[in-house]
């Protein structure tokens, strides 16, 4: 099974998340910001998904480390944030995120986005 960590501290956004990855049949587990390179080293991901706005201030600092982690291993990460972050927007990209949204952007277009990290086909829509 193809497998999500989260850096998503909001318990209903991430309820959100892990529902609509069950049924494309991806698991999203989640993860504190200062767990993430442990857990990492434990059992290697497809993707990450990291709220810039996490309650512990450090999200963008993970983000930094994990983007230039020794170990060479390269995990995609998904960040997200509210669409008048600019500044931090920034501060993301020029720390090596490799998909930034707006969060709402992230939540219209999550099974897609899911599914696109997982390496798995996205589900059928009304309009395909």
């Amino acid at each position: 099974m193809s497998e999500i960590l989260a850096v998503v501290d909001d318990l209903f956004f991430l309820a959100k998340i892990q529902q609509t990855a069950k049924l494309t049949g991806i698991q999203v587990e989640p993860v504190a910001p200062q767990n993430l390179m442990e857990r990492l080293r434990r059992s290697p991901a497809d993707a990450v998904l990291i709220d810039l706005n996490h309650r512990s201030g450090s999200a963008l600092a993970v983000l930094s480390t994990l983007k230039n982690d020794a170990s060479g291993r390269q995990v995609p990460v998904l960040a997200f944030l509210s669409h008048v972050q600019t500044d931090l927007a920034q501060a993301a990209r020029a720390a090596g995120c490799d998909l930034l949204l707006a969060r709402s952007s992230f939540s219209q277009r999550l099974p897609e986005l899911l599914c696109q990290l997982a390496g798995k086909a996205p589900p059928p829509t009304a309009d395909r």
